[in-house]
C-alpha cells in the first residue's frame, strides 16, 4: 500500500510534526509505503529552485500512484497545497483520511459554549471548510487523534 502524506511543509513545527506521525505510518507494516513530500529534496530543498510545474508534476505522480491520501487539516486554514490535493485525490477516487485535531471543536454539548455562538463575533469551536470535508467524507473519513488515523489505515490496507 501506497500512503502520499499531505500536510505544510515549511514551518518547523508542521516538518516535525510530520516527521513524527509518518514515522509511527511506516511502523506499523513494512508493506506500508509512506510519501512524504518534505523528503523529495529535488522539489522542497528551498535553497535550490524548482517551478510550480515540477512541483505539480513530481507530487502528482506520487499522490496518482497512491492507494490512500492522509491529509492533515489543521491551522487557522487548512494549507493550500493539501486542499488542492484533497481535491486531485477525489477526483481520481483515491480515498483520503482526514486528520482534523484542532480542541476547538470540543465541548459541543456545552451550553455557553452554544450560546456564545448567537453573538456576533463569538464563535468558540473552529471551523473547517464544509466542501472539502465533504470530499473526504464522501471517498474516506474524518478522525481527529493519530491513534484514529493509525486504525483508518489498518482498515484500508486490509481491504
Amino acid at each position: 500500500m501506497k500512503i502520499y502524506f499531505a500536510n505544510g511543509l515549511f514551518a518547523l513545527a508542521d516538518r516535525m510534526f510530520n516527521e513524527y506521525v509518518v514515522e509511527k505510518i511506516r511502523k506499523m507494516d513494512s508493506n506500508i509505503e509512506v510519501y512524504l513530500p518534505q523528503e523529495n529534496g529535488d522539489i522542497n530543498d528551498k535553497m535550490n529552485y524548482a517551478d510550480s510545474i515540477k512541483i505539480a508534476q513530481e507530487d502528482n505522480k506520487e499522490l496518482l500512484s497512491s492507494d490512500l491520501v492522509v491529509a492533515i487539516l489543521d491551522g487557522d486554514t487548512m494549507d493550500d497545497g493539501v486542499a488542492s490535493e484533497i481535491g486531485v485525490a477525489f477526483g481520481k477516487e483515491i480515498p483520503v483520511i482526514g486528520v482534523y485535531t484542532d480542541l476547538r471543536q470540543h465541548g459541543f454539548e456545552n451550553p455557553e459554549k452554544l450560546e456564545a455562538v448567537k453573538t456576533i463575533g463569538e464563535n468558540p469551536f473552529a471551523y473547517i471548510n464544509n466542501y472539502t470535508i465533504g470530499l473526504i467524507k464522501m471517498n474516506g473519513m474524518m478522525v481527529n487523534n493519530i491513534d484514529d488515523m493509525l486504525e483508518g489505515i489498518k482498515k484500508y490496507s486490509e481491504k
